[in-house]
């Protein structure tokens, strides 16, 4: 069944309704090319490249960058992941409640942490990482997208 016949919606207004999975679609790509580098760089332990920012690989050695040993790079690459496979079944299933609650759900959750890494950062390591800011506004970028999904969504199927 289509999403038109699904939930009455108009097949112009189709568009309006999947663009923003579509965007989280794009947004995690970012995440997970961004992550990958980083945990790429600790499996190595080859140095960072750090084009803006000088502290890339004071904040990846810190003591601050490891959960019980492992990298948050590697935490950060499966979190991206996850949610790629979130927005892209919601593309496929944009009315879904369970999914559009988690998506907001999760995003959040990735954002908060990354104002938590943020926190570290400037606080304890007193360094920036130019690809730990790339994930953090990646990641409020796709909780602002979940959000977008979440309102275009609500408003459809109220109407």
């Amino acid at each position: 069944m289509t999403y038109a016949a699904e939930k009455s919606v108009d097949p112009s207004r189709l568009g309006k309704i999947v663009l923003p999975s579509y965007a989280m679609i794009a947004l995690t790509l970012i995440g997970i090319a961004d992550a990958a580098y980083v945990a790429r760089g600790n499996y190595t332990g080859a140095p960072l490249w750090c084009p803006i920012l000088d502290g890339c690989n004071t904040v990846i050695s810190s003591p601050y960058s490891r959960v019980f040993g492992v990298p948050m790079s590697y935490f950060g690459f499966i979190y991206y992941l996850f949610m790629f496979g979130l927005a892209a079944r919601l593309a496929y299933e944009p009315f879904s409640n369970n999914l559009r609650f988690r998506a907001v759900l999760y995003a959040a959750l990735g954002a908060a942490s990354s104002i938590y890494f943020l926190y570290l950062q400037i606080g304890f390591i007193r360094e920036l990482c130019s690809y730990c800011l790339i994930s953090a506004v990646t990641s409020f970028l796709l909780f602002f997208a979940a959000l977008w999904h979440f309102q275009v969504t609500r408003q459809t199927a109220t109407k």
